[in-house]
């Protein structure tokens, strides 16, 4: 019995002891995590503004931002840039105003003026409460909502304070919202960015003065996988598939299935030039073979054709790059030339292109011109390099539109007589028969340089 009694109190002393330790070991780990403050809580060392005007201020260790009318969104960027991290604060915002915080965003002169562009991680205090969605700023707007995640919208705490943690690692970025999760994307159109505070823009005059309260803002950069978290959440993959909002609107499909050759082409060919394209990631790339410009048959095209349209497409200039996409394609008209002649949208890294030297005429293409008819001053259509660049080309009822990034550049009517006299300049009268076409093929070009396209989707 004696031994029994002492086998019982030496097993309690152990498992008491366990528990000592587990604990310590716990709270050791906690204090061990290498968070770096990204907020010295008396200065903006560190810090600068860009956009609008709103008012960024210090009070008691935190950083408050407040609506001022009459002026677009602002932001409050670290100088320093962040691609792998896991990012934590708390914020307390007033239920008038809009509010957001940047991750892996960036402002250059040659994208839209300077505007910020890249990932949103919404603050949202209104009835919607997609607080904890990602929205993609200046760019291609809502990429995760929390329309369906009700638990998410309900964990938001209105006139509280609200705590934020974001995983972003390689091409998955992941949020919670007071330890729920709200958010699970995988989306690699920019792997590498400042972080801001957003004020956004205030449309009644009577929410000026609304603040919004940051504190305890954290990034861990360091052995980050040991401490990363697993969401529940199924993620939302925008590589090669169609948006929520694309499916809610109708009409749209995917001219690429991001896998295979499945309804394309070569030009003047029927098989597709593999020797030339490679599909690699999701991505179908093209390289210049020997810095010689290519022959029609190693371009692409699409087996269907196409009359009145709305054309997206993702494109990266990987190095000094001049391609084309060209649309209402005459490609069987002018087989016995090798070339193809039709509406066509540059893509060029801004490379100053000069005609023949024998010839008089000279002329410059930037990226977005409508080519040899409408050139685009090129301060403001500019391709950012090495980065995931988006496309649309609408074309409608003799209307057609270029847009970059989010932007329309370009609009016009293709039976307007002055577009008419610049293209018999710029062209032989014989080769403008493309004017004509009701219908034609979207054909892929690169003469130089290495270029990858990928989201390639239709609607009719």
């Amino acid at each position: 019995m004696r031994n029994y009694q002492f086998s019982i109190k030496l097993f309690v002393v152990f498992f008491l002891m366990a528990i000592v330790l587990c604990g310590c070991q716990q709270k050791q780990t906690e204090a061990d995590i290498p968070w770096i403050s990204l907020f010295d809580g008396n200065t903006f060392n560190g810090w600068n503004q860009k956009g609008g005007k709103a008012h960024y201020t210090i009070r008691d260790g935190t950083i408050v931002g407040t609506t001022v009318w009459d002026t677009p969104n602002s932001f409050l960027t670290t100088d320093s840039l962040f691609d792998n991290f896991i990012l934590e604060f708390e914020f307390l915002v007033d239920p008038a105003m809009n509010s957001g915080l940047q991750i892996r965003s960036n402002s250059v002169p040659s994208y839209r003026h300077g505007n910020v562009y890249g990932y949103q991680i919404e603050i949202d205090p209104s009835d919607r409460a997609w607080s904890g969605g990602i929205y993609d700023q200046s760019r291609r707007g809502w990429l995760c909502p929390l329309a369906q995640n009700p638990k998410a919208r309900k964990a938001f705490k209105q006139n509280q304070w609200n705590h934020y943690r974001i995983e972003a690692i390689g091409d998955t970025i992941k949020t919670w919202i007071n330890t729920i999760p709200a958010a699970h994307l995988i989306d690699d159109v920019t792997n590498r960015g400042f972080v801001a505070l957003q004020v956004h823009e205030i449309y009644e005059k009577k929410n000026e003065g609304a603040e919004i309260i940051w504190r305890n803002l954290r990034i861990l950069t360091e052995n980050i996988s040991e401490y990363t978290r697993k969401s529940e959440l199924p993620p939302i993959v925008t590589k090669n598939t169609l948006t929520a909002a694309e499916i809610k609107e109708g009409g749209w499909k995917m001219l690429w299935d991001g896998q295979s050759t499945k309804g394309w082409k070569g030009v003047h060919s029927d098989t597709f030039p593999s020797n030339r394209w490679q599909i690699k990631n999701g991505a179908l790339s093209a390289q210049t073979q020997d810095n010689n410009k290519t022959k029609r048959g190693n371009d692409i095209m699409t087996e269907e054709t196409f009359g009145d349209f709305e054309l997206k497409l993702d494109l990266k200039i990987i190095q000094k790059s001049k391609s084309d996409i060209i649309s209402h394609t005459a490609a069987e008209l002018e087989k016995a030339k090798d070339i193809v002649i039709g509406l066509t949208y540059q893509i060029d890294e801004n490379i100053h292109l000069t005609a023949n030297k024998n010839e008089k005429r000279r002329y410059n293409d930037t990226s977005a011109s409508l080519i040899e008819m409408i050139i685009l001053d090129s301060k403001k259509s500019v391709a950012v390099v090495g980065e995931w660049n988006t496309v649309q080309i609408k074309h409608h009822k003799g209307q057609i539109e270029h847009w970059l990034n989010g932007t329309r550049v370009l609009s016009q009517e293709l039976k307007s007589e002055g577009l008419h006299q610049t293209s018999v300049q710029n062209r032989d009268q014989k080769r403008l028969d493309f004017l004509r076409i009701d219908k034609g093929h979207i054909v892929l070009n690169n003469d130089s340089g290495a270029i990858s396209f990928r989201n390639i989707k239709m609607k009719q």
